[in-house]
């Protein structure tokens, strides 16, 4: 199957996928409730404030599926409960999931704070000397402690003038990182993780923790065993012609790779297992978000799908053994790209690792970008490095190598061909351009599956990250009597030179995605040394998005009370609610551990 240079993929509109409306963030507007002078003398500077705030945010943000994110402002500034409960009122018919609170002065504290419980919420108090709004911060912050309802509290470092218009660039950031992470949060809630079969050749991640998902994250689990993809590819259940579209798009634009198998598997084979592998993508992606032109096909049922912001294919080994492998569905899928035109991620995780999906989720939720799937592979010391390949490793590489390669659902976005001012990058799908997703494609191959690995055939997705890239792999872990735990890496993509890369990827598998990885070094804990981070990874499969995201983690996961117990990002940039400080104030991981234990699961309470 050969490739072409031509572009041929348009940049499709975005569209919500799933039901429900995408989430919107309430702009709560807090004054001083005294008439007679006071409140008169705030009212506009109050108002104008939280509509600067609404500006900035619904100028800077997107959801991850391209739509506009939206602001609702109350309707009148709140200066007191008959006030916060008309704006909780038209919040909730307006769909609001994040809220944030804007003041330039003193108000009521628990007359006007926000009471709902499921709703990520922030305060921003105003650093002016003429009106105390620090004083609200602080008073409404301790309201918030004392009943149990965390909220994030942002507070400018510079004093400002009463009249000033702009927002500080410490406070900007914050806000914006602030609605990011609770725009994910609100995201995930209701809608479900697919699970596509079950436990994978004993994989930890891989046994679907029912509760975890509902408690933590408030989603749903659907199951479907993996026999269903054979009777919608028997009884045909499928759109036959998006199919022949999909079959002869992937024949101009998948390249096929060199066959390691001897004997080689015929032709004829091969193009069966093609026809089954671009059957198998399109009835995953419909058995997540539904299918509406199978409901004209008289399928009415399968038409609906289950809802699912992420997916899970198990594949080993009941299905591998007889049947082509789900490399290509969750590769293609989980890529920004393919025979439909540049689309929004459809995130499959590799072996139905439920806890490394999430992290796939909430990174996507994060950046808008896809994610990449991997194995934790190997840790490539520079004297072993030196030992195989004969060169010493140098520049970014120095202090060793991790080799991040899996089979399955790395997408192609990753090989570093999508650039911005000149450097390589993962892009948001609204921003490639049709050569950036050719090269992506040209950039891969799809080698025949290995079958020793893969007795049913299929086909792997072979690229290498030749770029240099910030990243970010991270792995949500369970752990029994804790419960859910994060762990964060910051570090970069490195490329190598071409001979020791093909010596380093030839000792493991040439048919799957290689990527470089090197951690971001503390000198302090299991960030003192490349070995060590590997050695403190908590399983065999990480996530890795671009940039550098972990300040942004450590706040989407105090929302969702998921501990943190190994990250590199300093103490500067971590932001959690302000409840976190009285359960310590020097061991902040500590204190993590012991805010998050306190407040437990977001919506255990709920069910």
């Amino acid at each position: 199957m050969k490739s072409t240079n031509t572009p041929t993929l348009k940049v499709n509109a975005p569209v919500n996928r799933l039901v429900g409306d995408m989430p919107k963030v309430g702009i709560r507007p807090a004054i001083d409730g005294r008439l007679g002078g006071v409140r008169e003398s705030l009212e506009q500077t109050t108002m104008n404030m939280a509509r600067r705030v609404a500006k900035l945010i619904e100028s800077r943000l997107r959801h991850s599926n391209g739509l506009p994110v939206k602001c609702v402002l109350a309707d009148s500034c709140i200066g007191g409960v008959v006030e916060a409960a008309r704006a909780a009122e038209k919040f909730r018919k307006e769909g609001v999931g994040v809220s944030l609170t804007v003041t330039p002065c003193w108000c009521y504290g628990s007359e006007t704070m926000d009471m709902d419980a499921a709703i990520p919420k922030a305060i921003w108090g105003f650093n002016g000397t003429e009106r105390p709004g620090a004083v609200y911060l602080a008073a409404v912050s301790a309201a918030h402690t004392q009943k149990g309802l965390p909220a994030f509290t942002i507070y400018g470092r510079d004093v400002q003038d009463i009249g000033a218009t702009e927002i500080p660039r410490d406070v900007e950031g914050r806000i914006l990182g602030f609605v990011k992470a609770g725009l994910a949060v609100a995201t995930l809630r209701g809608k479900s993780y697919l699970s596509v079969g079950g436990v994978s050749m004993g994989i930890a991640g891989s046994i679907v923790n029912q509760d975890f998902f509902e408690d933590s994250l408030g989603m749903r689990v659907e199951c479907v065993d993996m026999t269903e993809l054979v009777r919608r590819i028997e009884e045909k259940i499928y759109d036959e012609a998006e199919f022949k579209r999909a079959l002869a798009w992937v024949k101009r634009n998948c390249r096929e790779g060199k066959d390691y198998n001897h004997p080689a598997r015929s032709r004829k084979r091969k193009d069966w297992e093609w026809e089954f592998v671009v059957k198998s993508a399109m009835i995953v992606r419909d058995l997540m978000i539904g299918n509406p032109r199978l409901k004209s096909l008289g399928f009415g049922e399968e038409a609906l799908g289950h809802n699912a912001i992420l997916s899970g294919f198990q594949g080993q080994r009941h299905w591998t053994d007889h049947y082509p492998n789900g490399d290509f569905l969750e590769a293609i899928l989980s890529s920004s790209f393919d025979w439909n035109g540049i689309r929004e991620p459809i995130l499959v995780a590799t072996e139905n690792d439920a806890l490394n999906g999430v992290c796939m989720a909430l990174g996507h939720l994060l950046t808008d970008t896809a994610q990449i799937f991997a194995d934790v592979r190997t840790y490539w010391s520079p004297a072993a490095v030196k030992r195989v390949a004969g060169q010493a490793l140098t520049g970014a590489a120095a202090p060793g190598l991790l080799h991040l390669i899996n089979s399955g659902a790395a997408a192609l976005d990753g090989c570093g061909a999508q650039t911005r001012d000149g450097q390589a990058v993962m892009k948001p799908f609204w921003e490639i351009t049709p050569r950036e997703a050719q090269a992506c494609l040209e950039a891969a191959s799809w080698p025949p599956a290995i079958c020793e690995y893969f007795r049913g055939g299929g086909f792997s997705s072979a690229y290498g990250t030749r770029a240099q890239m910030p990243a970010t792999m991270f792995r949500l872990n369970l752990v029994k009597g804790l419960g859910p735990a994060l762990q964060i890496c910051e570090g970069q993509f490195v490329d190598l030179p071409r001979e020791v890369y093909a010596v380093l990827e030839e000792r493991t598998n040439p048919t799957w995605p290689s990527h470089w990885f090197v951690p971001s070094l503390t000198g302090r804990g299991v960030f003192r040394d490349v070995y060590s981070v590997m050695n403190a990874w908590g399983a065999n499969h990480g996530t890795i998005s671009y940039g550098h995201i972990g300040s942004e983690l450590i706040t989407l996961a105090a929302m969702l009370r998921l501990p943190v117990y190994m990250h590199n990002v300093s103490d500067e940039r971590v932001f959690r609610p302000s409840a976190w400080t009285p359960f310590g104030t020097s061991d902040l991981e500590g204190a993590d551990f012991r805010a998050c234990a306190n407040f437990g699961p977001l919506y255990a309470k709920t069910r």
